[in-house]
């Protein structure tokens, strides 16, 4: 049970994790899982589960055909990012500054939200524009 929304932990996979996002895209997992493991971190992916569906309205007496259910787009599909030190908190991380990049540069916000593809650390977060 997390004490706040901003420090989350459960089982994944019978280990328990400190979770970093969720519903993740399995192009944002490989960049968080390769950004992670750099850092000294063990990353624990899973499947998130499937949305729940709202149920159909019941149709009225009419001669139309039902409108077939949708099924899930594998394409579509997320998961839920965790790391094994339960004590991992992402927002920590990145404005304590305490992850690196493969090239020894410190992790910024728009770094970390794929909005730049080079983190430029000398910029303070505040007057990043």
């Amino acid at each position: 049970m997390a004490l706040n929304k901003n420090h989350e932990f459960e089982e994944l996979d019978g280990v328990k994790c400190g979770i970093v996002e969720k519903n993740v895209t399995p192009e944002r997992l490989a960049f968080i899982k390769e950004l992670l493991e750099h850092n000294g971190y063990t990353v624990i992916a899973i499947s998130s589960p499937a949305p729940k569906a709202a149920p159909a309205p019941k149709p009225a007496e009419s001669n139309e055909e039902p409108a077939q259910p949708q099924t899930s787009n594998p394409a579509s599909q997320t998961f839920t990012v965790g790391v094994t030190d339960y004590t991992f908190n992402p927002i920590n991380a990145i404005f304590g500054r305490m992850l690196k990049t493969k090239n020894g540069h410190i992790v910024t916000l728009a770094y970390w939200q794929q909005k730049e593809t080079e983190s430029h650390d000398d910029i303070p977060y505040y007057e990043y524009k």
